[in-house]
């Protein structure tokens, strides 16, 4: 059986997503793609534990110099952590605002 794909012509930085990927989830998968430690992340970004966990659990907004510190430790492009940012708390705001009424 022969599969057919069909090309999008999406580059990465035109790629999107409908889920909202909360930018610390990310950071985490990187972190164990990269081997890179807490610690050694942490010192990287010139944050102290607490501000790197609250930045994981997504409690801390990811800033713009934070996405460029977090590009030169990654390699991940500041706009994908910026856009990742973006959608996450675009869905928090859908998800903590109330119905629309009918």
């Amino acid at each position: 059986m022969t599969e057919t794909r069909k090309e999008t012509g999406n580059t990465p930085s035109q790629a999107h997503s409908d889920l909202a990927i909360p930018p610390g989830e990310y950071l985490f998968e990187v972190m164990d793609e990269l081997g890179l430690e807490r610690n050694t992340l942490g010192r990287q970004l010139g944050l102290v534990a607490g501000e790197l966990d609250a930045l994981l659990a997504g409690n801390t907004p990811l800033t713009q110099a934070l996405a460029g510190r977090l590009e030169k430790a990654t390699d991940v492009p500041a706009n994908i952590w910026l856009g990742l940012e973006a959608e996450h708390r675009a869905a928090r705001t859908t998800e903590n605002s109330p119905e629309a009424p009918p």
